[in-house]
């Protein structure tokens, strides 16, 4: 059984962040010339929700990642519309929201558990791939594959922690961890003998790559996705 870990679509991820740098310069070029008053344009500052959910839907490839993403997306319409007075929405309605969606989070992650439960029994990969999230709490995990894979970890105001120092890599293999970090972090421990590349792109964050470098390459660790407003550290 081969269980798809990779982001459906990474490039329009990239795609979308690059048309809200775009954006941003835009905006601050025409309150420079005194064309729009940036004052007025920060009030919507709502709509970074519905940027940061679009990345996740983007960058996601489990059925947890995309509910997250679209939580996200779904907070950030309705609070804009309300800044519009379109709608009277406030904050006290998206905790009953939340919780909405952490209960429907809950269900996604109990039925994809029992078919990774039912698949590993048959074909031994069961703890090989991971799927882990942490929303507004703490999350942390210890796996001991011997033929790890990767997985997706998501933080969202949150943080998770990944103790993988018992797991292994076959040689001359690979294993990529997507991660997105959003106002949380995320914390991945690893074997010394595994080589760390991170290709992730943090947006008022950062990624940091805190482990020994191994005398060879032949068991590889990649870690990509974003980390915006939040920190990724990966240590031995």
């Amino acid at each position: 059984m081969k269980d798809n870990i990779q982001p459906r679509s990474g490039m329009t991820s990239q795609v979308v962040l690059g048309f809200l740098v775009i954006a941003m310069g835009l905006l601050f070029l025409l309150d420079n010339l005194g064309i729009l008053d940036m004052h007025q344009a920060v009030s919507f500052w709502p709509t970074l929700f519905i940027v940061v959910g679009t990345v996740k839907l983007c960058d996601t490839a489990t059925p947890g990642g995309r509910l997250v993403g679209g939580i996200l997306v779904g907070i950030g319409v309705l609070l804009t519309l309300d800044r519009m007075d379109i709608i009277d929405f406030s904050w006290r309605a998206v905790w009953p929201l939340a919780l909405i969606g952490l209960g429907a989070l809950m269900l996604v992650k109990a039925a994809r558990g029992r078919r990774l439960v039912a698949e590993g029994a048959k074909d031994g990969i069961a703890d090989d791939i991971i799927d882990s999230t942490a929303i507004m709490g703490g999350f942390e995990r210890r796996v001991s594959s011997q033929a790890f894979r990767g997985g997706e970890i998501t933080a969202v105001m949150g943080g998770c922690s990944l103790d993988m120092r018992g797991c292994a890599i076959q040689p001359q293999g690979e294993a990529v961890i997507n991660v997105f970090a959003f106002w949380g972090g995320v914390t991945i421990k690893c074997p010394p003998d595994w080589t760390v590349i991170l290709q992730g792109t943090p947006i008022l964050g950062g990624f940091e790559d805190k482990t020994i470098q191994p005398p060879d390459g032949a068991r590889r660790l990649v870690i990509r996705g974003y980390a915006i407003m939040g920190g990724v550290e990966v240590r031995n």
